[in-house]
């Protein structure tokens, strides 16, 4: 098939405002297809990852935190039906077991990085819980 006769398609295709054409001339076939035009979706614009990694304890006028070091599940006991490691008011050391992070099928003890008395459990038993969210505040 000539290059004028498929520019002349093309041209057509755009005048009518045609999506697809074929057409066979003998033993020769042409069937052209025009893309639809991709039309951008405003998205909202998402806060810029921080570079700052959060350290362990933070103070703050309320008191320390404990913050997670990983992603994961938070359990607040050993097992199901057991006691819970910590209780609010509880003083804990440096070191101490306050709970624990299942990631991919391993439990992780969290452990207290200073000795204190525990003010506040910012999460419950079984909550997903992110890198450096805030897990225990605690008065030193």
């Amino acid at each position: 098939m000539d290059i004028r006769k498929i520019k002349k398609l093309i041209d057509l295709m755009i005048e009518s405002d045609l999506q697809a054409i074929e057409v066979k001339e003998g033993d020769q076939s042409i069937a052209l297809t025009r893309r639809s035009p991709v039309v951008a979706a405003a998205v909202p614009a998402m806060p810029a990852p921080s570079a700052e990694v959060p350290s362990a304890p933070k103070s703050s006028p309320r008191g320390a935190v404990e913050t997670s070091p990983m992603v994961g599940v938070f359990y607040a006991a050993p097992s199901p039906g057991e006691a819970p490691f910590i209780k609010v008011g509880q003083t804990v050391s440096a070191g101490e077991t306050l709970g624990i992070i299942e990631a991919m099928k391993i439990m992780n003890p969290i452990e207290a990085t200073q000795s204190g008395v525990i003010e506040e459990i910012l999460v419950k038993n079984g909550e997903v819980i992110q890198f450096g969210q805030p897990l225990f505040r605690y008065r030193a």
